[in-house]
């Protein structure tokens, strides 16, 4: 069962009037059941994807790309962030949401991508535990983005860069334009190599590792989920289109299954 409903959300002094799905509280019973509320959940769902800032691109592996394709150092990124942006465009389009990609025309939407840019910051916090989600909180000791560049901690391999929504006109102004319910922001992509210098040894069976950071914000600006996505992948895979294709498509999964798993979370509160 299904009540739709006309609901104001107030952000920042400004009121969005909006469509909102509320759901009977009734546990679903076999696997049929399952799917059929998960499809309730993200069925005609707008969702908009931010893809990340340049200078949020950290790879270890373009020096070997360019020696196999040719591309140079703009072109190899523009490849992984278009790339990664059109691989969750499709996870997205799978679960019945309707995703709108600003990958997609980068002339058309370059001022509203200025403008997101513009109005948020990113903050170095520990990754949340996704089995007991919980949006991260800001920590005295995190440093994040100073002066332009990114400052670490040493225990970086549990931290991610979490986005911070800065401006409360940012959403408003976002849903007037686009309608969409959900913002799906990517904060950073790494690419790490076993070995950065082409002179150093690899190992026979060296992987490499995708890291993408992400956020996750409802209408109303709350952290639905955010995180890591990372998988391994073959040391001599230099093609953009075949990294994109055979393991992109695994992180886009991965943050898209856990997006509609805390809908189904959040839902169930309700």
């Amino acid at each position: 069962m299904k009540i739709l409903l006309r609901k104001i959300l107030g952000i920042g002094g400004a009121f969005i009037l909006c469509n909102t799905i509320l759901y009977s509280q009734q546990q679903p019973t076999t696997r049929k059941d399952v799917e059929k509320e998960k499809t309730l959940i993200t069925n005609q769902a707008k969702v908009l994807i931010i893809p990340f800032e340049n200078k949020m691109y950290m790879s270890e592996i373009d020096y070997y790309v360019n020696k196999e394709t040719k591309l140079n150092t703009k072109q190899i990124r523009h490849e992984f962030r278009n790339g990664l942006n059109e691989q969750l465009y499709y996870s997205l389009k799978k679960k019945k949401f309707i995703p709108i990609d600003l990958m997609s025309d980068t002339v058309k939407y370059y001022k509203d991508l200025k403008f997101i840019y513009g109005n948020i910051s990113y903050d170095y916090v520990k990754i949340p535990d996704q089995n007991n989600y919980k949006p991260p909180v800001r920590e005295k000791k995190e440093k994040g983005i100073q002066q332009g560049q990114i400052v670490a901690e040493s225990d970086d391999e549990n931290r991610f860069m979490n986005t911070r929504v800065l401006s409360p006109a940012l959403v408003p102004y976002l849903y007037q334009k686009y309608k969409a319910q959900y913002y799906v922001f990517i904060n950073e992509l790494d690419l790490k190599a076993s070995a950065v210098n082409p002179t150093d040894y690899i190992p026979q069976n060296a992987k490499r590792k995708i890291v993408v950071h992400y956020t996750i914000f409802s209408v109303d600006a709350k952290e639905i989920n955010s995180g890591v996505a990372e998988v391994e992948f073959e040391t001599k895979m230099n093609v953009p289109p075949k990294i994109i294709k055979n393991y992109f498509s695994i992180v886009a999964e991965t943050i898209v299954e856990r997006f509609v798993k805390q809908l189904q979370k959040n839902s169930e509160k309700n």
